[in-house]
């Protein structure tokens, strides 16, 4: 069955995306724990991490890796935090986020209401970190 995700992904649901290549997408979330929080999604819809091909799973954190790199380049971030937790929506996806306290790892206490300007703003820094860091071939157009 087709997820919320596999509508942003085909543009049925509007998404603000910063990667794409052939099997992974990358798109800010529109609940942030901090500003510049991005899911890291497989077009392929699976549901349970535990079930996806482990090539596929291997290309999802190697991605999730960059987006890391890109949220503590464009946030001034110590830490990227990294999160699987599932529930939300029954398409894998992996939370990457600026980390700067433990506190940040509460997906409960995300801003469900963050305004358009600041959404537009992280995608506008991290596409511009991932620029930086080289990865001009996947930054998303869209």
């Amino acid at each position: 069955m087709p997820s919320v995700f596999s509508a942003i992904i085909n543009g049925d649901l509007p998404g603000r995306f910063v990667w794409e290549d052939d099997d992974v997408v990358a798109f800010l979330t529109i609940a942030p724990v901090t500003q510049g929080h991005v899911l890291v999604v497989p077009r392929a819809e699976v549901d349970q991490w535990q079930d996806v091909d482990p090539d596929l799973f291997a290309k999802v954190t190697a991605v999730a890796r960059n987006l890391g790199q890109a949220v503590r380049k464009a946030f001034d971030a110590p830490r990227a935090g990294l999160l699987i937790a599932g529930l939300e929506v029954p398409h894998l996806h992996v939370h990457v986020f600026p980390a700067y306290d433990m506190g940040n790892f509460d997906i409960s206490g995300a801003d469900t209401s963050p305004s358009p300007e600041s959404l537009d703003e992280a995608q506008t820094k991290l596409k511009s970190a991932l620029r930086d860091l080289g990865f001009e071939a996947t930054v998303s157009t869209r």
